[in-house]
């Protein structure tokens, strides 16, 4: 599991921390006001008192307030749940999609590893005499992938039947062209897109349902259906307790 959250620590500490107050508070208030009073100084000479008995006005305060703690440590926890599972999801989508795994430019694999194509729709006609293979697609139907809401340029789910995935700028330069029979994708351009650490993905709208069409590549070749997501927030909370 990557974790890009450096105050894992510090938060694991604070849980700690308010667990060790609040759940005996919750349980019954005098024991923490009986424990916390043994810390109390009395003035010099003063005689010993003992242990001050709470009423029913102070349990219930010092009940709520240990309920609000909880709530803020289950809070703080499930922050960090989402902040990693939301760069986890977009760093195993952008491996899915072939991107290489650079360290120096993974502190934020939503932003830099992968996001939507900025130029380029996949329309136009074919220009090169020879074109170049489109490795991979994914279908964007029925679950819809979570990891398309954090990524920069988000595609929309509502015009989007399926994404094609390639290396950096080269988003410009795929063509899509859909037949009766087929769907053909290429990347327009007469030598390999270069390999690279960052992904562009290109929405495709299809004009009409796909059907039992195939979704073919250069020489009708069949591109891989890829199906990349986000874990799910118990699976994450397991690798982040286990260190997975």
């Amino acid at each position: 599991m990557r974790n890009y959250w450096s105050l894992l620590p510090a938060i694991a500490v604070c849980v700690v921390l308010i667990a060790i107050y609040a759940v005996p508070t919750l349980v019954n208030p005098q024991w923490t006001s009986n424990i916390l009073g043994m810390f109390k100084q009395q003035p010099d000479g003063a005689e010993a008192v003992g242990p001050v008995q709470l009423g029913p006005k102070q349990v219930y305060s010092r009940r709520m307030l240990a309920g609000a703690l909880v709530l803020g440590a289950l809070a703080l926890v499930g922050f960090n749940v989402s902040l990693n599972r939301e760069a986890n999801g977009c760093y195993i989508a952008a491996k899915a999609w072939g991107a290489s795994d650079d360290k120096s430019q993974t502190a934020d694999p939503c932003i830099n590893m992968i996001y939507g194509n900025f130029i380029g729709d996949g329309s136009g006609e074919v220009i090169e005499k020879v074109q170049q293979p489109v490795a991979a697609y994914q279908l964007v139907r029925g679950h819809k992938p979570k990891y398309l809401k954090w990524i920069q340029n988000s595609p929309s789910y509502d015009e989007t039947d399926f994404l094609v995935g390639i290396f950096g700028t080269c988003g410009s330069d795929v063509k899509v062209k859909q037949e009766d029979t087929r769907i053909t994708v290429v990347y327009d351009a007469k030598e390999p897109c270069p390999v690279g650490n960052d992904i562009s993905l290109l929405p495709i709208e299809l004009k009409k349902p796909l059907g039992d069409r195939e979704i073919v590549t250069v020489d009708g070749k069949p591109m891989k259906e890829i199906n990349p997501d986000m874990d799910s927030w118990w699976s994450v909370l397991g690798k982040l307790a286990t260190g997975g």
